[in-house]
């Protein structure tokens, strides 16, 4: 494989999401060509980048200063310019129609041999690559937000990728900071939003029917779940609390678990009603415009403190452990 500073990446979309992964990518190393389908998105998407590499660079993220990271970037609204690129990245909304346009203007200028994944968390990688020229070098990127702090990413292989593609896009993913997964048989949420909507919808469930209040339930998520899955998924944390013990509440309590197919209605009013949380002040909370700019401060100073834990915690890290223990060993 090449050095990351020999690999070109496009990232096409710039909305919030696009310009942290864009971020992600220059701290890396790689050169980046961030392309603004939306002239909205190109007046902000430089200040954003600039901010997250300042952010990180004060955060001992990154060694440099983010001049030396922005010398790699292009931000552009010329899909010409993408021919370069040995991976591109579509990172637009989850919208099938704007999806395939852009799949269009992206394959009308992409290399051969060169690799295009879709930042979709609801699309199946197998419809999109219906409306893609080369199938099988097309894949799934699904991130986080922040992207350029979360360890967070799954690779996704549709019916027509080739894996063994796939598997590269993996392992340099690692490059980028990240502990991906690797999804080889698609299905629609991929591994992480299968977990968290089954999540989301007991939420509502407990709340629509007068279990609990709002917040109650995040209250509930932030001092449970939260506070081991930073170290652990589910499997593990069983393994360490007791598998027999969760094998006996499953018999009795999976029955009466929610499984209902409708959107809740507690989130339908508050779209119908215009409500888009932080951003307009309106969501499951009520914000003033001085409570929704400390709530996203804070947020974003939480992803920076919270991957300085989680880095200390690896996922090998008993392996890394095991090797000290046995190194000391007569």
């Amino acid at each position: 494989m090449k050095q990351t500073n020999e690999i070109t990446i496009g990232v096409v979309g710039l909305g919030l999401m696009g310009c942290s992964i864009t971020t992600c990518l220059l701290m890396a190393g790689h050169k980046v060509v961030a392309l603004a389908p939306l002239p909205s998105d190109l007046d902000l998407a430089e200040e954003r980048i600039k901010h997250h590499l300042q952010k990180s660079w004060e955060d001992d993220m990154i060694e440099e200063v983010p001049d030396v990271y922005l010398q790699n970037l292009l931000i552009t609204e010329d899909y010409a310019t993408l021919s370069p690129c040995d991976l591109v990245i579509e990172c637009t909304i989850e919208n099938l129609d704007v999806k395939k346009a852009v799949f269009k203007h992206i394959e009308t200028y992409l290399s051969p041999g060169a690799l295009l994944a879709s930042n979709t968390s609801a699309l199946p990688i197998t419809l999109l690559q219906e409306f893609t020229s080369f199938p099988n070098r097309f894949m799934g990127l699904h991130w986080h937000e922040p992207s350029h702090t979360t360890r967070f990413l799954e690779v996704t292989c549709g019916e027509k990728t080739d894996v063994a593609l796939a598997e590269s896009l993996y392992e340099l993913s690692h490059r980028w900071g990240k502990e991906p997964t690797l999804v080889r048989k698609d299905i629609r949420g991929f591994i992480t939003n299968r977990l968290m909507y089954a999540m989301y919808r007991e939420a509502f469930y407990l709340v629509e029917n007068g279990y609990a209040t709002v917040e109650d339930v995040d209250r509930a998520c932030r001092n449970n779940a939260g506070y081991w899955m930073t170290l652990v998924g589910v499997f593990r944390w069983m393994d360490l609390t007791g598998v027999p013990a969760y094998h006996t509440v499953m018999k009795d309590l999976f029955p009466t678990l929610n499984n209902q197919t409708e959107i809740p209605k507690l989130i339908d009013d508050i779209v119908k009603q215009g409500g888009k949380g932080v951003l307009n002040g309106k969501g499951f909370y009520e914000y003033t415009e001085e409570e929704a700019r400390l709530w996203e401060e804070t947020f974003t100073e939480f992803s920076y403190e919270i991957r300085k834990l989680a880095l200390k915690y690896p996922a090998d890290v008993v392996k890394r452990k095991m090797k000290e223990v046995n190194a000391e060993k007569p």
